[in-house]
């Protein structure tokens, strides 16, 4: 899956985007939460994370370099590996939020025509 530059939301931002808007664009990607949701259990190298969700070393590397430049996520390293972990764990309270929300309007918002699991970008 190919990441637009569009997706990142660091020019976005630098042009003008609110900061909860930019929030919401880093997390709108499920590739990206899939990625929030593995390091809330702990750090991950990029092979880690690869293995763990079948994704291409490339996908992987462009969603983590989103992550960081919106900094939701950080990195030490450790000889020539590079350990990434949440830099805001309460980020998975938030996400616990929505998941709340979807549940209380019966996931509605996979009905909606312009964001629903069926529009157009979807099918792309």
């Amino acid at each position: 899956m190919a990441m637009s530059n569009a997706a990142c939301v660091s020019a976005a931002v630098a042009a003008g985007m609110s900061p909860a808007v930019a929030l919401f664009r880093s997390l709108a990607d499920e590739t990206r939460l899939r990625i929030v949701a593995r390091l809330a259990t702990g750090e991950a190298r990029v092979v880690d994370l690869t293995g763990e969700l079948g994704l291409a070393q490339s996908t992987v590397s462009k969603h983590l370099a989103c992550l960081r430049d919106c900094g939701l996520v950080e990195y030490r390293t450790e000889g020539r590996q590079s350990f990434y972990a949440l830099t805001r764990p309460e980020l998975m309270d938030l996400l616990s939020s929505a998941e709340g929300v979807l549940a209380a309007t019966g996931f509605a918002v996979a009905l909606c025509p312009t964001y629903g699991t069926d529009t157009a970008e979807d099918t792309a």
